[in-house]
């Protein structure tokens, strides 16, 4: 998005003065959606309506159902009181604040579609963030939710403080203010509530202390117990953690330095290689290739080591997506299942922790893991890793939600979309620590996670819409990062700086004045 900066400001100083079905595609028992078209606002019951004005593709009956029961995972989960989810489910857990951050990204997704109304995703929106702003920070062990602005990666349902002895987690936190930074985007009218949202998102995001947690020069750490202090790991590309480095790069109160990302896209000319015949930055699990995806539009921008690669980000993930499938097509390891449409390597539930013979030979077996491309590799589908790939490569990813679906969706589709995880070589007499072992099918699991449903959801609404992506490209947060990190072309343009500190030093001063959705609609006007 190219903002013109004569019309850009002369449209911000115009804003200051005047600132107002069910369909099986295999014969699969229908697990049905609990139906919920209508909420209470007030006194006054409302149904909720498809967005209109917007000219979407049009998914499959299939994946349009996969996209509502996904949705309804979060909405079914998340706490009334305190908007936290859980992070799995229907096993008993703690909260995941990764699972939330999705959570909040799904609300809108649920407003556009008609799954709930505006109002209801608002006030859910709302509950979740006045919980957050408002959860005790402080170095104790016990008691708080964080600190330094800092999350810990999981809190109790319960009481909505540290679980256990978790850490406190740059990463999860930074998947938590994703999703707050796009519904503060999202969430763009002259109404009370809205402008709350707004106000509560800066604040949280304001008050996170990134150059806190480098504490081995300009990389950024994994994390910090108050027993131990900082883990003595950082984050370096790539991997996940790459929004990590653009919100602290972003960030209006405690902004890191651009050699920041100069440290984090440091080992890059060790990663960038061909593997199963795609040249890409390497990174054998999914989600790697995902996450920061759900909010940051890749498409056309580039950074520094990108412009030498010639290719973008986004391009990265789709061949990684590629290279996945010709891996499966390959079957190195003659796992029972995997194929042209039967692929998706990426961290997920597993079956047990133990060693059994497979294809005569002895083989490892895992629980919950990151698996990939490699000695990980157990067998174990994660139906997540195709799913959130649609964005990507549709042509490839959609085939295979639907032929998983069609060939297994008796036993890994439920209530909430795909159990989080199988595997058909799995079919060993020993006990399993989460889910099922089905005689003559293999290992299914249980649960639902939290952080796996999140991407299918979000990257299905991307495909399908772009929705996520056009509302933070608007978000002056991102924009500034972005280009700290030495991004430009594309939608973000090369010289528009001084037009995005504007839009955000009137985004402070009008937020509780409800002025903030005029200027986004500005931006994005500005932008076509």
């Amino acid at each position: 998005m190219v903002i013109e900066r004569s019309h850009a400001y002369a449209a911000l100083f115009l804003v200051a003065i005047t600132a107002g079905v069910w369909v099986s595609h295999a014969p699969v028992t229908p697990v049905p959606v609990k139906a919920r078209p209508a909420a209470v606002v007030g006194d006054k019951l409302v149904t909720a309506k498809p967005a209109a004005m917007r000219t979407d593709k049009v998914l499959s009956p299939l994946l349009a159902e996969l996209q509502h029961r996904t949705f309804r995972y979060f909405w079914d989960t998340a706490d009334p009181k305190t908007g936290l989810v859980p992070d799995r489910y229907p096993t008993p857990s703690f909260s995941s604040i990764a699972a939330v951050g999705f959570a909040l990204t799904a609300y809108p997704i649920g407003a556009e579609r008609g799954y709930v109304t505006r109002e209801a995703a608002r006030a859910r929106v709302l509950t979740t963030l006045r919980f957050f702003h408002g959860a005790p920070q402080g170095e104790a062990a016990t008691g708080t939710a964080g600190f330094n602005g800092f999350f810990y990666r999981y809190l109790d349902m319960k009481t909505g403080t540290r679980s256990g002895d978790i850490e406190l987690s740059t990463v999860d936190t930074a998947l938590l203010l994703g999703g707050m930074l796009f519904a503060q985007s999202y969430f763009d009218r002259a109404d009370a509530e809205e402008a709350e949202i707004r106000r509560l998102v800066e604040e949280i995001y304001g008050r996170v202390n990134w150059r806190w947690a480098q504490v081995r020069g300009a990389a950024i750490g994994h994390g910090w117990t108050p027993e131990a202090g900082f883990l003595p790991y950082d984050w370096r590309g790539y991997n996940e953690a790459m929004l990590v480095y653009i919100l602290a790069l972003g960030s209006p109160t405690h902004a890191v330095a651009p050699d920041a990302w100069r440290e984090w896209t440091r080992h890059y000319d060790q990663l960038l290689r061909t593997e199963h015949g795609q040249t890409h930055l390497t990174f054998t699990q999914l989600f790697g290739h995902q996450y920061t995806h759900v909010w940051v539009d890749f498409r056309g921008i580039l950074d520094a080591p990108m412009r030498k690669a010639g290719f973008d980000y986004f391009e990265n993930s789709r061949r990684a997506a590629y290279a996945q499938r010709a891996y499966a097509i390959a079957n190195p390891m003659r796992w029972t299942g995997y194929g042209e449409n039967v692929w998706g390597l990426t961290a997920s539930d597993g079956s047990a922790d133990v060693e059994a013979v497979f294809a005569g030979e002895k083989r490892r077996f895992r629980t919950y893991y990151a698996r990939g491309t490699d000695a990980s590799d157990d067998g174990t589908i994660a139906p997540t890793a195709a799913a959130a790939s649609i964005a990507f490569a549709p042509e490839i990813a959609i085939p295979a939600v639907e032929e998983m679906h069609r060939r297994y969706g008796q036993h890994i589709y439920g209530e909430y979309g795909f159990y989080d995880a199988f595997n058909p070589s799995f079919d060993f007499d020993v006990p399993v620590r989460h889910g099922r072992r089905i005689p003559g099918f293999g290992w299914v699991a249980g649960d639902y996670l939290g952080i796996d449903q999140g991407p299918i959801l979000a990257m299905l609404e991307n495909y399908r819409s772009g929705l996520i992506w056009q509302k933070t490209r608007t978000n002056a947060h991102i924009r500034r990062g972005l280009q700290h990190a030495g991004f430009a072309g594309g939608w973000l343009g090369t010289h528009n700086t001084g037009t995005v500190a504007a839009a955000r030093d009137l985004q402070h001063a009008g937020v509780a004045g409800g002025r903030v959705g005029a200027l986004h609609a500005v931006v994005e006007e500005a932008g076509r």
